[in-house]
């Protein structure tokens, strides 16, 4: 057998250029106790926390493969809920040093989650689906509580509502145009507002109010009340003869609508944001006007009031019963002010609203273009000066990254540089900071290429123009009007004196470099030129062009899906390449002239001999278009990526596929190889930039091979998709079978397995399992407690589940002995109980040996569960009367708000007495 051939395994690094992504939405974050100055804002799979005030990064969260679709920051500001297009949501600890570890990782929705929001405490969180579906979340005991069926469509927002009534309420509203409120004790709607004609996009709470955004121009509001209930009102309408409402008399509360607010922006409502002191709401359609509304409080609203009454006198005069008329109740308009509208310079994705001390507002706004920009504006007019322009914008991140896709990538000579083209602008990064070192504007770029000595750039433009831009200087040094249609890939001759330009035009042009003098009044300096030296018209459209090291022969593909080969210095045909279905988009020479790899919209990489241009092997390598190749230098090995976003390595000589790097979310557009070979560098649809180095660690193809079977058997459900539980078809798990949860219930049978086996084999003091010693446990109760205690909290219920009723009933029996011997883990061990009897209570009612242990089981809980309740209140008690005697023995507060409070009103004071000493001095 023959040794197996080992590659160097090439791994991402990270990601740049994008800034935000326009599918989530965008949070204030607080980090160090600074309000105002952090951002969450997602960016494609990953959430970056940006510092508007430097301008960068502060921290990463990171996961792969699947986009972020709704972020949010909790009302404490301490952790952040992200979730993405697979359904799972991530929770993140903000003020932990571990802070790009996920906390808690759930499996809520079967699709992309499509709104997060937390309660007032950050104790519970909901989630809303594109799968229709909402479900009730337990944060501090990272698990699903209740899972909500009822809407049509998918849900678009959810709120908690903590107002009006004591109970428990959640809010939602979905593209079926309803509004559901939902009761979460019983898990049932309660009520449904059905008078929106439209989708209801956005819900917003203020105080008893709730605007809702549809696709209308005007957003409904409505009042929440508590329902009386009266009973004479009820039997009244009853001996009349009229229907009983049913709904009214189970709801808690009462919904009426009380008016309508006009939008001026156009289209439907995106979204409706509000600060959380609920003063000021702004709301966004889907267009780039910001309506900004500040909600008064009751004694603004009476003096508005008294100022209506006021006009509405004057205007009906000495009419007496017009008098009469006048309304003395307050109107929505009383209570609602309109501030001024911030107009945007681009499409609007999300915003983010904040209330300063001074009644000014921060207005955070996600735009299409991949930008952040932080606007400001005054909450009362009275306190702005009438020269002041009202709208500032206090801040903007835009030179982080192009506004709009990413067309090509290119590597400077001395693999220290990236460049990158865009239909704006050019930039120059560093490669190892991943930092923006300079931007140049531009018309739409379609390719480029650093010319030798790094001193320029060559871009090709979609309008036919070659433009030479200088490096150092940022600037377009010359545009020459290279082509008639668009230049679609330029090459650069091996010896380092021209470059080949290829064109829709069809034609090929061969350029020479030249040094002119700079322009006067630059001295005695000289820049770089391109002498057009010759044209190869052809009957086809240039897609990609190329030319072999040795300098001998010239490769051009076509649109009519085939490659010709001709002589670089007397343009003499000499091959064409057939096989090909579509037109050849990409194409490379290997450094040795032997081989040619060509890329092709018909998904397949086809690597041909260039000496009898016989192909090798026709490799079916994308689900899509195959838009660039390249082979590492001095290697035959190549890099491939296309439109499926996945980025592959090849062996151009066993034709074999190394490895499928993390690639894109959406369509790869272009990739280069650095010349020394150790980096790549992708670009993508998702605005982002891809940075991949090789490193030291050797890969064996058979290995990978076999990862990747692992990994797509492991995504795949052993016991099938199905949710259900047999005997309570009614039963919605608040969450979702996953294969942690499957791994989970083989692992509690194979620990039952071997504690039966040790137990039979104890007289003889067996030896110990494999497994007990990794968990280091020497018993079987602490091995059994121990493999609960290892099972994800989400996954624990799926998991008990799954187990078969005989093996339910071995655990029931062995709970009592576990709940003696580990009285530490009291709340595990209930919870596994409660479960194990709410799913098989049946059963186990009608099994007559069960009923002891049942007794026996409740007794022992009642007690166990009694005494550490009586332990936390004498804890509690213990530490409030700790805190009271250190408050009197050192007269400090040890609430920080407390102090600060504290603070002011020292400060006042002795502003006061220092005004009275000053009038006593006069």
């Amino acid at each position: 057998m023959g040794l197996t051939k080992q590659y160097l395994a090439y791994r991402a690094i990270d990601s740049f250029n994008i800034i935000t992504s326009g599918r989530a939405n965008v949070n204030f974050a607080i980090v160090d106790k600074t309000e105002g100055r952090y951002v969450a804002a997602p960016a494609a799979e990953n959430v970056i926390i940006w510092d508007l005030r430097m301008g960068d990064r502060k921290l990463t969260l990171r996961r792969e493969k699947f986009e972020v679709t709704c972020l949010r920051v909790s009302p404490d500001h301490l952790h952040i809920a992200v979730g993405y297009t697979d359904g799972m949501v991530q929770i993140f600890d903000l003020s932990s040093e571990r802070y790009y570890e996920a906390i808690c990782t759930l499996a809520l929705h079967k699709n992309a989650v499509s709104i997060l929001r937390y309660d007032q405490q950050g104790m519970r969180l909901v989630s809303g689906g594109l799968d229709t579906e909402l479900v009730v979340v337990d944060v501090v005991e990272q698990a699903g509580r209740a899972r909500l069926s009822g809407h049509n469509a998918a849900i678009t927002d959810a709120h908690f509502l903590q107002r009006v009534v004591d109970q428990s309420i959640v809010v939602s509203c979905s593209k079926d145009t309803q509004i559901k409120f939902w009761n979460l004790e019983t898990q049932f709607c309660f009520k449904t507002v059905v008078d929106n004609r439209t989708e209801v996009w956005a819900l917003a709470f203020i105080g008893d109010l709730m605007v809702a955004g549809a696709s209308e121009s005007g957003m409904n509001v409505y009042r929440l009340k508590k329902h009386d209930g009266a009973l004479s009102e009820t039997l009244e309408s009853a001996v009349e003869g009229l229907s009983i409402d049913d709904e009214d008399t189970i709801s808690p509360i009462r919904v009426s609508n009380c008016g309508v607010i006009q939008r001026a922006g156009k289209g439907r409502t995106v979204n409706l944001v509000t600060d959380s002191s609920e003063r000021v709401l702004s709301c966004h359609g889907t267009n780039d006007l910001i309506e900004n509304f500040y909600i008064c409080t009751p004694e603004e609203v009476k003096q508005r009031l008294a100022k209506r009454l006021k006009k509405e006198k004057k205007a009906a005069g000495e009419d007496a019963s017009a008098e009469a008329e006048l309304s003395k109740q307050q109107s929505l308009s009383d209570e609602i002010k309109r501030l001024e509208s911030i107009r945007t310079k681009q499409k609007i994705k999300s915003i983010d609203v904040v209330l300063g001390q001074s009644k000014e507002v921060r207005v955070l706004v996600s735009l299409a273009n991949n930008s952040l920009v932080l606007h400001s504006l005054e909450a009362s007019p009275k306190t702005r000066k009438a020269a002041d322009p009202s709208v500032k914008v206090l801040r903007s991140l835009t030179r982080l990254g192009h506004q709009s896709e990413v067309r090509s990538v290119c590597f400077s000579n001395d693999s220290l540089a990236v460049g990158s083209g865009a239909g704006e602008s050019f930039k120059f990064w560093d490669r190892d900071a991943m930092q923006c070192l300079r931007t140049v504007a531009t018309e739409y770029i379609l390719c480029s290429k650093f010319v030798p000595g790094d001193a320029y750039v060559l871009l090709g433009m979609k309008s036919g123009k070659l433009l030479i831009v200088d490096v150092g200087a940022a600037d377009i040094v010359e545009e020459i009007p290279a082509h008639e249609g668009e230049l679609w890939s330029i090459a650069m001759l091996p010896d380092q004196k021209g470059c080949i330009t290829g064109s829709g035009d069809q034609t090929l042009k061969i350029w020479t470099f030249e040094l002119i003098d700079a322009a006067e009044g630059a001295g005695d300096t000289k820049v770089l030129s391109l002498l057009h030296k010759n044209t190869l018209k052809l009957e086809e459209t240039v897609l990609c062009v190329g030319v072999s090291p040795d300098m001998k022969y010239l490769a051009v593909g076509l649109l009519d899906a085939t490659v010709k080969i001709f002589f670089l210095d007397t343009f003499k045909f000499y091959l064409s390449l057939y096989g090909h279905k579509l037109p050849v988009l990409c194409l490379d020479i290997s450094y040795d002239s032997n081989l040619i790899v060509t890329g092709s919209a018909d998904r397949n990489i086809k690597v041909w001999g260039l000496n009898f241009g016989d192909c090798h092997r026709s490799i079916f390598a994308h689900d899509d278009t195959v838009m660039a190749v390249q082979f590492i230098p001095k290697t035959h090995m190549f890099f491939s990526c296309g439109k499926d976003g996945k980025v592959k390595q090849w062996d151009g000589d066993s034709f074999e596929k190394i490895i499928t790097l993390p690639g894109h979310i959406g369509e790869a557009y272009s990739l280069s190889v650095s010349p020394n070979g150790r980096f790549l560098v992708t670009c993508g649809s998702d605005r982002t930039l891809r940075k991949y180095e090789r490193t030291e660690e050797t890969i064996v193809l058979k290995d990978v091979q076999e990862e990747e079977r692992e990994q797509m058997e492991s995504e795949q459900l052993a016991t099938g998709e199905d949710n259900s539980v047999p005997l309570l078809p009614s039963l919605k798990m608040a969450s979702r079978k996953t294969v942690g949860s499957e791994k989970a219930a083989e692992s509690i049978l194979e620990c039952l397995e071997i504690s039966k086996q040790f137990e039979l084999e104890a007289e003889e003091k067996p030896e110990l399992h494999p497994l007990m010693h990794a968990l280091q446990v020497k018993n079987p109760v602490d091995f059994l407690v121990n493999t609960f205690i290892r099972i994800r909290a989400s996954d624990l219920e799926e998991a008990l589940l799954l187990l078969p009723f005989s093996v339910v009933c071995e655990l029931l029996e062995r709970l009592p002995i576990l709940l003696t011997q580990r009285p530490d883990q009291l709340e595990l061990l209930c919870r596994v109980t409660i479960f194990l009897f709410k799913v098989h209570m049946k059963p186990i009612s009608g099994t007559k040996s069960m009923k002891p242990l049942l007794l026996k089981l409740l007794t022992m809980l009642k007690r166990d569960v009694g005494q550490l309740r009586d332990i936390l209140g004498w804890n509690l008690h213990g530490l409030a009367v700790l805190q009271t005697e250190v408050e009197q023995r050192e007269g400090v507060q040890l609430f920080r708000d407390a102090t600060q409070a504290r603070r002011k009103r020292d400060k006042k004071r002795r502003e006061a007495s220092k005004r009275r000493l000053q009038i006593q001095m006069v």
